[in-house]
């Protein structure tokens, strides 16, 4: 036995330091929630948990980008609905006019609406923006990804009553509610410009429908690769705590006792 180099004590004293060690960092990672709370803990793992974090915020944004897309054709797609009903009604009103029925003053009164139902077309075809943007002949990119080409490209025709074929027209005559009413029902006629506009804002609807759920999947994908990494597995954390815990305590337990040791030795010899 040693009495000038307590060897014992000094073992007991380094295992003690590295339990010490070990249980701080095990607190650490209880109290945050975290696997990882400073590079050192994992210097190849914390690089991809930060790039993950970074491709899920990217998504975040082109998810955002697409949602935000869909409302814009919601606002045209309502306008594109008010503008249908008013298609409807310039209908009723050259059916009524072409009859015999109608005199020239009851057709005066009729054109008056016609002709102020042209004008509110459009008003609603002008103010029906997003941001100061119209969007009734509209072209332009969403971008709903990351990648260079992950882009959804959304075109509306125009819808003034110039497109619809109608400017310019009355109904002061029975050939001239004719004339109306075949530029309304003919092929490539309003009716046809409608449903062509209705196609393309609800094809251009489900594009972006399917790019926001689709994005969804992936946020929601990548952020559990994220977790993985980066979080914590609680249950298995505490396991460990217990175990620092005991070995601390076993550890005090064993640096006092060899602290003790020479003086007992000490103490015999002292007689």
């Amino acid at each position: 036995m040693r009495i000038q180099t307590n060897v014992a004590a000094n073992t007991a004293y380094r295992n003690l330091s590295v339990t010490n060690g070990m249980l701080q960092k095990s607190v650490q990672r209880l109290s945050s929630g975290f696997r990882i709370n400073r590079s050192g803990d994992d210097v190849a793992g914390l690089a991809i948990a930060n790039e993950l974090r970074n491709e899920g915020r990217g998504l975040a944004a082109a998810q955002r980008n697409a949602t935000q897309a869909a409302a814009v054709l919601d606002i045209a797609d309502g306008s594109l609905g008010q503008i249908s009903q008013i298609i409807d009604r310039m209908r009723e009103l050259a059916t009524v006019a072409g009859s015999a029925n109608s005199s020239d003053a009851d057709r005066q009164n009729l054109d008056s609406e016609f002709q102020a139902l042209l004008q509110e077309i459009d008003r609603i075809a002008d103010e029906t923006t997003y941001q100061g943007q119209s969007l009734f002949g509209f072209n332009g990119d969403f971008r709903v990804g990351t990648g260079t080409g992950a882009v959804i490209n959304v075109s509306i025709s125009g819808l003034t009553a110039n497109d619809l074929t109608l400017s310019g027209l009355d109904i002061l005559s029975a050939g001239a509610a004719t004339a109306v009413l075949s530029a309304i029902t003919t092929s490539g006629g309003a009716l046809d410009v409608i449903a062509d506009v209705s196609g393309e804002i609800g094809a251009a609807q489900n594009r972006l429908e399917y790019a926001a759920a689709t994005l969804a999947v992936r946020i929601e994908n990548v952020a559990a690769a994220e977790s993985v990494i980066r979080d914590l597995d609680v249950a298995q954390e505490t396991t460990r705590f217990t175990k620092f815990q005991i070995l601390q305590q076993a550890g005090t337990a064993m640096l006092a006792q060899a602290n003790s040791t020479p003086q007992a030795v000490l103490s015999l010899l002292r007689g």
